[in-house]
Order: structure tokens, then C-alpha cells, then sequence
């Protein structure tokens, strides 16, 4: 018997208009009931006939927003602020004056500046004992050397880097000195914008995509004169250190990723390859890679640093914050990226307090006392903090961490966010191309976000707002507040809620993993945090310890 062969367009034209109207058959009772089922509901046999020429309607109109959906870049039409009208007392928008020493002498080995501090080189360029193209030049050839080993480096910016370089120069030489970033490299997470070169989101569907605009925070510091070397690795979209070109490593152990998203940042800064870089944190993605790299990071209150240019994964939680070796180094970074962002709406304008002024031993320091309780394998180490206090003669206080509100309840409005920023992927199956493909990936979490109904998503903003004001309740009494990073709810609650924290090393657990101990504070007070972390660091000398690897002779 002769085959009949069917053209291809035929069966694919054939696929859609069945796909079609299987979209426009009427909702079935069987249908509304299973789906009540699916978000908890019962209604009545008469209630879901009512109810089925509104859902017809609605399933049409998500149709319709289907078919446009916004670019990336397109905010919701609401805006979310911690503050609610509360602001405590703000710090001075005014120029900090931060010291420079002017004694530092160039090492006889010169692989020692990659751990040099940014004052440490800051003074060596003001003394002009080197240059800043020099500098620019030894951190990518660090990049260069190490950028495979650690896969954390999806760009190098060289043209870019030795132009900003030359110009600091040029700029120092004539005496105008414009901070004690002027002239620093520095590395930058691959989700902020940088024109001319790639923003790849460290996903597969976006590593050609070119961004005709450079983010705020790349701007900003390009006024203070930092030298931009390298874009960074992250997790796809946010989340995780696997990216399309393989796994960001721990400099600490190289069999081990470096935990994410701003997997990169963080390994780079702890491998000596820049001496700072910009990450992102919406759930834990600066206080995560700062833990396993054993770095110093900062994540600023919600609407502290402006947006415009990165990646949105969350509207109402993604953070801008620097991280660094060291709690003042990361505030000199936040000095020069706190700065007006007309194109962002969530931005609030405050400033800095300078932390050299403020003196711990007057600061009013809490503890999560349950949280120190836990048995686990860093719990010596984070105890061990509270014994360092004590010893600098500060009494951290109990303070019992426990709300009203079920606040773990409320991770779903990142999910549902999440899901909305990035729907297209969803909706054009692109999704299948992430690398990661797992029931704890972002495609398995998009698709199932897409069943939380929007009247849950606004209520849990609304539990939301009652958490805000119970966290700021609990803080009144306290500039900053200590805990071990993870344990509990704290990182989820301070991420919904918008607090500022502070990451630091503090130690090796028996594995040789590095161990870190946050400081928590108030919205906006972040120079208390600084203050406090270090004069710990200065005290226990934890952040000043170097991967062996990537250690200089």
C-alpha cells in the first residue's frame, strides 16, 4: 500500500487550531471544581454556574496580556516601600570623609596587591607609587590566570577598563582626586547593563543579548572613578552558581560551587581577582556566596541603591550591595552607589552615616539567642562572636525573633513575582533551554507560581506590611542585631521586609569551610552595621585570611 505523507505545515497548522479551540470550549463544572481543589476551595454546584462566563472572560484576557508581554525592564504600576511613611531619623546626605593612609609602601612581591585592601591601594595610587592602568592591567591578567579555573568571569571589559584607567590617571596626576575609589577595578554581576557589551543574565536565552544602556550603579561608580575589569558569573536568572557555561567554584575547595547568585562576585573578591564587586540579593544571593567564599558583603535596605539598568527578578525585593574583604570597604562602595536614580520609583533617597564617627561600645546590640541554639557544626564558631563582643566590651542582649504572622508563608510573592518577570520563557516553552531542569529550578517554580491566585499574592503583601511593622517593633530598641545566617527565618523575613544586613567570615568549621555571622539593623542605618562588623573584624582578623590556591608566595 502506497504511504500518504502529510506536509508538516499541515499538521502543525492543524495542532493549533486545535490548540485554539480547545482554548475557547466553554469551562466545564468538572473543571472549576477540580481547580477549587487546587488552591484549597469548595463552591457550590450553582456558585461555579455563575461562575463560568467570568472565568471564559478572564482566560480571554490573559490571553491578551499574553500576547504583549512588558520587557524586563517594565515595572508593575504599585510600588512597594518598607518605610510606610515611617522614616526614622535619616543619616546626612552629605560627602563622607574616609581616611587614606599615606604610608603604604608597594610590596616587594607585587602578586601581594591582590589582597590588597581598597585603602591599602587607594594610598599607593594618591602616592603615585603605582598607576592605575598598572593596577587595571595586574587584576585582569588575575582574571585572565583564574577566571577558567573558577569559571566566574562571563566578559572582560579590557577597552573599556584601560580607558576609565588612563582618565583616573590623568584625573590623580592633575589633583582631582575623586574618592578612595578612584582608579580601584572592580567586577560587576552579570545582570546590570553595560553598554556595549554583553548582559547575559547567565542564561542560555540571553547570552547574546545586548542592552543599549549602562545600569545606575555602574554609572555611579564610574563618577567615583572605579575602573569596571570584568562582568561576573551568576545562577541563571538569579539563582544558584550554575550558569550556561558550567559551575562558579569556591575558591576555598574547587570541587565545591560557590553558592549564589552572585556566585561570581564572590569568588572573584575572594580569589584575590578584583578587590571588589557589585552583587545582587533578593533571597540570600549576597549573604550565600559571601558565607561559602568567605567574603564581606553588604545588602543595603530596599530602595537604598537604584535599580535602573539590573535585571528585575522580584520588584519588591531585589537589592544592589557591594561585597568586599572587609565591612568599611563594602560601606565605600555603598557611599558611592547611593546616589539619586530618577528612572527607578522604589529608590529612597538617604545617606550614610560615616562609621569612623560612631563608637560600638554606645551601639544598643541584640542577639537571636534561639537561633545560636541550634546544634550544628558552626555553632561554636557564631557562639564564639557573641564571647568577641563581650570581650570588646560590648553585652549583645537576647531577643526573642518570633512574629504573629506567618512569614514563611510569604515566599510566595518572590515566586509569583518571579514567575511574571519572567512569564515569556514560560509561555514560549523557552524555559526548557535553563541548564538547571530540576523540581527546585526556576522553570518547575515559574510554571507552578502560575497557579497562585492574585488575591493570595496581594494578601500575603498585606501579612506582609503587618511584618514590617512588627520587625521594626522589635528593632526600636536595638541599632543592630546579630545572628548566624542561615537558621530560622531570619534571611527570609529581613529580605521581605527590607533590612539591612552584613555578612562576615567568621571562621572554618571542621570540613575547612568558611563560617559567616550577620548583623542585622534598622531601614536605612546602615553605617550602625559597618560600625559594629568592624570593629569585630578588626578584633578577630577572620576576612583577612586567603584561599591557598590563589594565595601569593
Amino acid at each position: 500500500m502506497k504511504k500518504t505523507l502529510i506536509p508538516v505545515f499541515l499538521v502543525v497548522a492543524f495542532l493549533m487550531g486545535f490548540a485554539a479551540a480547545r482554548m475557547n470550549e466553554g469551562i466545564s463544572i468538572a473543571t472549576i471544581e477540580n481547580a477549587g481543589r487546587l488552591i484549597g476551595l469548595e463552591f457550590k454546584q450553582e456558585q461555579q454556574e455563575m461562575m463560568k462566563s467570568g472565568l471564559e472572560s478572564y482566560r480571554d484576557d490573559y490571553q491578551s496580556i499574553r500576547e504583549h508581554t512588558p520587557d524586563n525592564a517594565v515595572i508593575p504600576a504599585f510600588l512597594f516601600d518598607p518605610l510606610f511613611g515611617e522614616m526614622p531619623e535619616k543619616e546626612p546626605v552629605k560627602p563622607v570623609h574616609w581616611e587614606i593612609p599615606m604610608d603604604v609602601a608597594l610590596p616587594e612581591n607585587p602578586d601581594e596587591l591582590a589582597f590588597f585592601s581598597i585603602p591599602e591601594l587607594a594610598s599607593l595610587l594618591r602616592q603615585g607609587k603605582i598607576t592605575s592602568e598598572e593596577l587595571t592591567v595586574f587584576f585582569l591578567n588575575r582574571l585572565k590566570k583564574y577566571g577558567d579555573t573558577l569559571e566566574c568571569v562571563i566578559s572582560l571589559t579590557e577597552s573599556r577598563a584601560l580607558e576609565m584607567a588612563r582618565k583616573a590617571d590623568r584625573e590623580i596626576a592633575a589633583g582631582n582626586y575623586r574618592g578612595p575609589l578612584h582608579g580601584i577595578p572592580y567586577g560587576a554581576k552579570d545582570l546590570f547593563a553595560v553598554e556595549g557589551y554583553k548582559t547575559t543574565w547567565g542564561a542560555i536565552p540571553y547570552n547574546d543579548q545586548m542592552i543599549d544602556e549602562t545600569a545606575h550603579v555602574v554609572r555611579q561608580l564610574d563618577e567615583a572613578g572605579a575602573v569596571l575589569v570584568a562582568k561576573l558569573t551568576l545562577g541563571s536568572l538569579a539563582m544558584g552558581d550554575i550558569w550556561f557555561g558550567g559551575t562558579t567554584r569556591n575558591p576555598w575547595n574547587l570541587e565545591q560551587g560557590s553558592s549564589g547568585s552572585s556566585a561570581g562576585s564572590g569568588a572573584a573578591v575572594a580569589a584575590g581577582l578584583v578587590p571588589f564587586a557589585l552583587g545582587t540579593e533578593t533571597l540570600g544571593s549576597i549573604v550565600s556566596p559571601s558565607t561559602r567564599c568567605g567574603v564581606t558583603g553588604l545588602r543595603p535596605t530596599f530602595g537604598k541603591v537604584g535599580r535602573s539598568g539590573a535585571m528585575a527578578l522580584s520588584w519588591t525585593m531585589d537589592k544592589i550591595g557591594p561585597m568586599a574583604r572587609s565591612a568599611m570597604e563594602t560601606a565605600m562602595v555603598l557611599d558611592a552607589i547611593n546616589g539619586k536614580d530618577p528612572h527607578d520609583p522604589y529608590y529612597r533617597e538617604s545617606g550614610l552615616k560615616a562609621p569612623a564617627g560612631i563608637n560600638p561600645e554606645e551601639l544598643r546590640v541584640g542577639y537571636l539567642h534561639e537561633l545560636f541554639d541550634w546544634e550544628d557544626e558552626n555553632r561554636i564558631h557564631e557562639v564564639q562572636v557573641l564571647n568577641d563582643l563581650r570581650e570588646m566590651g560590648i553585652n549583645p542582649e537576647k531577643v526573642e525573633w518570633t512574629f504573629e504572622v506567618p512569614a514563611n508563608a510569604l515566599s510566595l510573592i518572590l515566586m509569583a513575582e518571579a514567575a511574571a518577570a519572567f512569564d515569556e520563557l514560560t509561555v514560549s516553552g523557552k524555559d526548557s533551554m535553563l541548564v538547571a531542569q530540576t523540581e527546585n529550578s526556576w522553570p518547575n517554580f515559574f510554571r507552578t507560581a502560575r497557579f497562585i491566585p492574585a488575591v493570595e499574592y496581594i494578601n500575603a503583601n498585606r501579612i506582609r506590611t503587618l511584618l514590617i511593622h512588627e520587625v521594626n517593633s522589635l528593632l526600636k530598641d536595638y541599632d543592630v542585631l546579630v545572628t548566624p545566617s542561615f537558621g530560622g527565618n531570619q534571611l527570609l523575613v529581613t529580605n521581605l521586609t527590607g533590612h539591612p544586613c552584613l555578612v562576615a567570615p567568621a571562621g572554618f568549621n571542621e570540613e575547612g569551610a568558611p563560617v559567616s555571622i550577620s548583623f542585622i539593623g534598622n531601614l536605612h542605618r546602615e553605617g550602625e552595621l559597618v560600625a559594629l562588623a568592624q570593629a569585630w573584624q578588626d578584633f578577630s582578623g577572620h576576612h583577612l585570611l586567603r584561599p591557598p590556591f590563589f594565595a601569593t608566595d
